[in-house]
């Protein structure tokens, strides 16, 4: 009686065994499987380009300075009609131009009165040109001598005074260059695993980074430059 229940439990624990090291031999493969899966190469893709800017801002700031209010705001009227009448012979209609409110500071009124003032009233007065036509607007910069001769004093280039160039025409460049961004990254990634000993897999993830635009040098501020930077995770295969 005792033997015949011993071969059973026997053969039962074998069979028990030999599935348990089945189980584990199986399970082992599959995590050496899925860390093999998990062989990856992050890379990241840069793409850049120069574009013209399409978009000039300019504002055009001259002062005048007189002691009779009246008379000073008749200079107003008459400087600011020259600027707006050298503006439209320059090929800008009124719609790309604002002539804004002068701005009026009276030096007496401030508490303390310098005895070597010479002018009460100084006035300065900004016209602001917003255009699509970026080469008129540079041409047009060069030609303000024209409004010296007419005794109108165009402030300089320092920031107040500075013409602001955009490119507002982003989506036009953005499918070629996330483009060109993605092929750079590969091409990394290639090189990567060609000096693994490896080879390039499928694409894991891909983030796109933000796109920047800039001046491309201080000298030339109507020509920006566009980047953006693509990451890019690739499986790596034996």
């Amino acid at each position: 009686m005792e033997k015949s229940l011993t071969l059973p439990a026997l053969a039962l624990g074998l069979s028990l065994s030999a599935g348990l090291l089945a189980t584990g031999l199986y399970l082992k493969q599959t995590a050496l499987a899925l860390k093999a899966s998990e062989r990856t190469v992050t890379v990241k893709g840069l793409a850049e380009q120069d574009v013209d800017a399409n978009i000039a801002i300019w504002p055009i700031r001259f002062t005048a300075v007189e002691n009779d209010l009246p008379r000073l705001y008749d200079t107003l009227e008459q400087k600011s009609a020259k600027v707006l009448d050298f503006l439209k012979q320059q090929g800008f209609d009124d719609s790309e131009i604002s002539l804004g409110l002068p701005a009026i500071e009276d030096r007496q009124a401030q508490g303390y009165a310098d005895p070597n003032l010479k002018y009460r009233y100084t006035a300065k007065v900004t016209i602001a040109l917003y255009s699509s036509q970026v080469a008129r607007v540079l041409e047009t910069r060069r030609q303000l001598a024209t409004l010296a001769r007419e005794g109108i004093a165009i402030g300089g280039n320092d920031y107040e005074n500075r013409t602001e160039f955009l490119y507002t025409d982003l989506n036009a460049v953005k499918p070629a260059m996330v483009q060109l961004a993605t092929e750079n990254a590969r091409e990394v990634a290639d090189k990567f695993a060609h000096d693994s000993g490896s080879h390039l897999g499928k694409i894991k993830s891909a983030s796109q980074g933000q796109f920047t635009i800039s001046d491309r040098d201080s000298n030339s501020p109507q020509i920006k430059r566009i980047r953006v930077v693509s990451t890019v995770t690739y499986y790596l295969t034996d």
